[in-house]
């Protein structure tokens, strides 16, 4: 008789499998997809957009550089990416209904042939070793199932010399902050999910899954332990949001 999984992974505050958590944050993301960019705007009062802008900045992509971009969903770091250099990019994303929101918004403005689509497990990417120059995951790396198996995999499809990119709500710098921080979460944004989206309960996992993932120095230590040299991090108004990143020698 198969022995029953055992709960040992958290789908926001709960306590769930490691099947549970991959089918529920799938469904989330099912029924978010149609809405998630103008939800994002809602909630973060637009500074996503910058977040995700200085995020670009700093990647620096160059035309001659093969980017992934895991979690690419909607395509809004591939938009900017492909804008600064006409680099080849392959958006990667296990959801297809977020892919499929991807192809619409890419085909408005006349991109939809500028990148490759996959439709694709972070943790079990379908690409050969050393076929990537720079990694990026924004917003997407909390959501993975088992985290250091998508670092491990983010390493293993860098080249050489090949840079990882990750862009994710951290955890605020200061104690003020994260009282100011964890009311509006806790209490706007799956009120306005609620409203606007009519799906209060997707935006309240949402929230709870910020509250469990690493914080800056949590993960860059999981990065090391994947591999990663060169790790480092730097906060975004005020550690709400952090980019990491790490290189493979």
């Amino acid at each position: 008789m198969k022995k029953a999984a055992k709960p040992d992974h958290h789908f926001g505050f709960e306590t769930v499998t490691a099947e549970q958590k991959t089918a529920r944050v799938r469904d989330v993301f099912s029924s978010v997809a149609s809405n998630y960019d103008r939800m994002n705007d809602f909630m973060s009062g637009g500074v996503h957009r910058l977040w995700k802008r200085a995020f670009v900045r700093r990647i620096a992509p160059k035309k001659q550089h093969r980017i992934l971009d895991v979690a690419g969903g909607t395509g809004d770091i591939s938009f900017l990416m492909y804008r600064a250099s006409e680099a080849a990019i392959t958006i990667s994303d296990i959801n297809p209904d977020m892919l499929e929101v991807g192809k619409e918004r890419a085909a408005d403005r006349g991109m939809i042939n500028c990148f490759k689509w996959a439709e694709a497990n972070a943790e079990k990417l379908p690409f050969d070793d050393n076929s990537f120059d720079i990694y990026t995951i924004a917003f997407g790396l909390r959501n993975v199932t088992h985290i250091d198996q998508a670092l491990s995999e983010a390493y293993r499809v860098l080249a050489p010399g090949g840079r990882f990119w990750c862009l994710e709500f951290s955890k605020p710098a200061y104690a003020p902050l994260r009282k100011i921080y964890d009311a509006y979460s806790f209490n706007v944004i799956p009120a306005i999910g609620g409203m606007v989206a009519k799906d209060r309960d997707s935006y309240q996992y949402l929230v709870e899954s910020i509250r469990q993932f690493p914080h800056q120095e949590g993960l860059r230590l999981r990065m090391e332990k994947a591999g990663f040299k060169r790790v480092s991090f730097e906060n975004l108004t005020g550690g709400i949001a952090a980019i990491h990143t790490g290189v493979k020698l």
